[in-house]
Parts: C-alpha cells; sequence; structure tokens
C-alpha cells in the first residue's frame, strides 16, 4: 500500500463540514467517494483537522492509503475530474508509511473575515461575515495580541463529545493579528491546535470587545485557568478559512 498525502482547497457553503455524516454531504465523504471510484475499493480518509459546516479551506491536508499505482499528477487530475467544482486537489504526493496528517501537524493558520462597508459585494457574500454596524476597531487591533502565547481556552471552545475524555483546553497560539484590507478586516491567528469553534469564538469576543460589551482586562480574564465564563458569541462559519498546515 502507498500512503498518499494530498492538499484541498474547498468552498465550505455546501457542505456539512469536513467530517463524514450519514445521509448529509460532507468534503471527507465527497473525497473518500472519488477515491473509492479510482481504487474500486472503500479508501478511509484522515484530515489534518476537521473544520466545520460553512468554513472553508485554502490548504487542508489529508492522507488515505491506496493499492493503486497511478502516478501521483494523474491521481490529482483524476479526482479533479470527478470532483464537484468547489473542491479542488492542489497537489498530491507520496508520503511516509506513518504519515498522519493530524497527528504530526506542528501549526495551523486560520484567517477570519469581516467586510465592514455597508454593501457587501454579492460575490463576496458567502465568504466573509458581512458586519457593517458601528465599532471601536482599534479594540480589534488592541485585543487580538491578547491571544497570543500558551492558555486555558475553554471558554472559547464549544462542547464537544471528546469533553468526557476531560482532555487539555491548553493551546500555544504562536501569532494573533488583526489586518485591514480596504473594506476587509481579517483576523490571523497561527497556532499548534485549535478547539471546536475556537476562532469564531476567539473573533466573536473581539466583536463583542469592539462594541463595548467587554473590557480588555474581561478578555484577560477569560483567558485565565477556571474562567467562570464562557465567550459572548461565536462569529459566523462563511468567514473562517483555514490557510495552511505546518509539518516538520
Amino acid at each position: 500500500m502507498r500512503r498518499i498525502k494530498f492538499t484541498i482547497s474547498y468552498d465550505g457553503t455546501e457542505y456539512h463540514g469536513w467530517q463524514v455524516q450519514p445521509g448529509l454531504p460532507t468534503i471527507q465523504g465527497t473525497l473518500e467517494t472519488v477515491l473509492g471510484e479510482i481504487e474500486k475499493a472503500g479508501v478511509h480518509v484522515e484530515g489534518s483537522g476537521r473544520t466545520d459546516a460553512g468554513v472553508h479551506a485554502l490548504a487542508q491536508v489529508a492522507a488515505c492509503s491506496l493499492a493503486n499505482p497511478i502516478p501521483v499528477d494523474n491521481l490529482r487530475k483524476a479526482m479533479n475530474r470527478l470532483l464537484p467544482a468547489d473542491i479542488r486537489i492542489i497537489s498530491v504526493e507520496e508520503g511516509a508509511d506513518d504519515f498522519h496528517p493530524r497527528f504530526q501537524a506542528k501549526a495551523k493558520t486560520y484567517e477570519y473575515r469581516i467586510w465592514r462597508d455597508e454593501v457587501c459585494p454579492p460575490f463576496q457574500r458567502r465568504y466573509v461575515y458581512h458586519f457593517p454596524y458601528r465599532i471601536n476597531e482599534d479594540a480589534f487591533f488592541a485585543a487580538a495580541p491578547l491571544y497570543a502565547g500558551t492558555h486555558d481556552f475553554t471558554a472559547f471552545a464549544a462542547a464537544d463529545e471528546k469533553d468526557e475524555l476531560r482532555a487539555s483546553k491548553v493551546r500555544t497560539v504562536y501569532s494573533s493579528e488583526m489586518l485591514r484590507q480596504g473594506a476587509m478586516l481579517i483576523y490571523r491567528v497561527r497556532g499548534s491546535g485549535f478547539l471546536k469553534h475556537m476562532v469564531r469564538n476567539l473573533t466573536g469576543t473581539m466583536i463583542d470587545m469592539s462594541r463595548g460589551n467587554m473590557s480588555l482586562d474581561e478578555l484577560r480574564a477569560l483567558l485565565q485557568p477556571g474562567a467562570q465564563r464562557k465567550a459572548c458569541h461565536s462569529a459566523p462559519a462563511r468567514g473562517l478559512f483555514l490557510v495552511s498546515v505546518e509539518y516538520p
């Protein structure tokens, strides 16, 4: 068997997230169906992480094991021919026999995109959170760096089926910054790993703070172990992109 590593870009609008769900369109399920046609057998695809319903990816990383000897360039072409147009295989390569896209990932980068103008162009509406309301944008730029470092992000995590295992919710954020590009505010965060809805909750909390509903000190308190309150709200999925996954 060959271990195949591939990089995928997708528009998550029409999908119920990455992970296979019976009777629902998902990214993982669509990839497994297409690879099964090529392999003429069942294929299990493993991803670097589970993006939520409606979340997009510029460069998700996944892997599978195949017996088919098809060259990697031809495999990429065959997959793109069979896949719907909103999922594209960017690259395919031979991986080490033990390669696992999730367990061996060292860092991930996400972007959350907020459209600030009064009118959101129709060709942007699926990929940004349209938020034209009056806010203190300086608060965004002041808040974003506070997330950098090693913190307990329990207050920013949605309920997860893994909670019963009592796994640590301490994560390390290597960089956290807010950028302005024309009408768009972009929150870019790079870290060792992310909890369920974590980036959307980090963004939603900054929005709340920029509207005067929270102070910097209250945000700092959410990063402390044993924080008693949860992040105020979660920003919509459509503005979130998985930008890259890094490996040793």
